[in-house]
């Protein structure tokens, strides 16, 4: 197999990207890392206080509107034939 000639190996940059790869593993600094993505700080919790109310609101709106399905039906709705508006 010939060799790139700008030295690139592909299947070394595969190998280092993996998640638990040997350089991965012999990171010093790994530890001292790890408190940013774990507890309060996961993904999860990061973005769980992005949007306050939005809970709130969805169910506050969708209350209102199976409200107005419901009770504040229009009496007059597609009755607009020869006879004019009402």
């Amino acid at each position: 197999m010939a060799r790139n000639p700008t030295g690139f190996d592909i299947n070394e940059f595969k190998a280092a990207a993996h998640p638990r790869s040997t350089w991965a593993k012999q990171d010093p600094w790994a530890r001292y890392e790890a408190w940013r993505y774990t507890g309060p700080f996961s993904r999860f919790n990061r973005f769980k206080g992005l949007f306050p109310g939005l809970g709130v609101a969805t169910v506050a709106f969708a209350g209102y509107c199976a409200y107005e399905a419901v009770f504040l039906k229009d009496d007059h709705h597609g009755h607009h034939g020869k006879e004019g508006h009402h």
